[in-house]
């Protein structure tokens, strides 16, 4: 019989995956084979992604360790992004990211943003040709 604080982590990271299924529309999954040191974040199915999941009673913990181990595994698994995932006490759940990885994700919505802008007044300039 497993350890109740794996229990608990294992049902945690079961629950992750399926609030990130619902809104995504992705097919997330956990991940087995966690505490690894090749480890690679607790979650799969979020294309270059790192999920790392906590769920401690202290949040203040959760927060750091699920920071450290992110930007970790992050580098291992060799994904542009990386982020934790925690479970608050009473089942609310938040993201945390370090600087590096909020800055990549904003660089690229900002590209994209960008790109969409481009694209916009590229194709509206030659629909104003071909009139």
């Amino acid at each position: 019989m497993s350890h109740p604080s794996k229990r608990k982590g294992d049902k945690a990271e079961l629950e992750a995956a399926r609030i990130l299924a619902e809104h995504l529309g992705l097919p997330i999954r956990r991940k087995l084979g966690a505490g690894r040191l090749d480890d690679e974040g607790d979650l799969e199915g979020l294309p270059d992604f790192t999920i790392e999941v906590k769920n401690y009673a202290n949040v203040t913990t959760a927060i750091n360790a699920g920071l450290t181990d992110s930007t970790r595994e992050q580098a291992n698994a060799g994904t542009t992004h990386g982020a934790a995932m925690i479970r608050r006490p009473g089942g609310r759940w938040f993201v945390a990211l370090t600087v590096e990885q909020f800055a990549t994700l904003a660089r690229e919505a900002i590209a994209d943003a960008y790109d969409d802008e481009l694209a916009e007044w590229w194709f509206a300039d030659e629909e104003e040709e071909d009139r």
